[in-house]
């Protein structure tokens, strides 16, 4: 089945989000976690934690379609490489983000909405993906 992505599939993960302990939910036009491509919504809000973590097994790809948001690349040591902010009011609409490099986001307007791409099938973080 086709799936439209506009304001009124926006505003319901976004709601959804809100609702989230966690402060975001995640949309999966993905039918299985055993997808080859894993295409989805994660909509954010301002306090969620998302830990440096890094993708061992695939790039990640990551398109603002709303808000704003900063990006960060880190070194090994924890030490911050690269600090970007994403807002595609600014021309600045996403990230491409090579597999093993650690990164995280925070989310800097209610409403932040991202389209993620990244090989699957879908590979748990593990302990040695997050960096402490």
């Amino acid at each position: 089945m086709t799936k439209i992505i506009d304001n009124t599939l926006l505003d319901k993960v976004s709601a959804e989000a809100k609702e989230s302990p966690r402060l975001r939910m995640n949309y999966n036009f993905h039918t299985s976690l055993d997808a080859k491509a894993q295409c989805l919504l994660n909509a954010v809000e301002p306090g969620t934690k998302v830990v440096i973590h890094r993708h061992m097994h695939t790039d990640e790809t990551f398109v603002v379609l709303r808000g704003r948001l900063n990006a960060f690349i880190y070194n090994n040591d924890k030490s911050i490489q690269i600090k970007k902010e994403i807002n595609p009011l600014k021309g600045v609409y996403g990230y491409n983000i090579p597999k093993g490099v650690w990164h995280t986001i925070e989310v800097l307007e209610p409403n932040t909405v991202l389209m993620e791409v990244k090989d699957g099938p879908y590979t748990p973080i593990t302990p040695d993906d997050i960096l402490m």
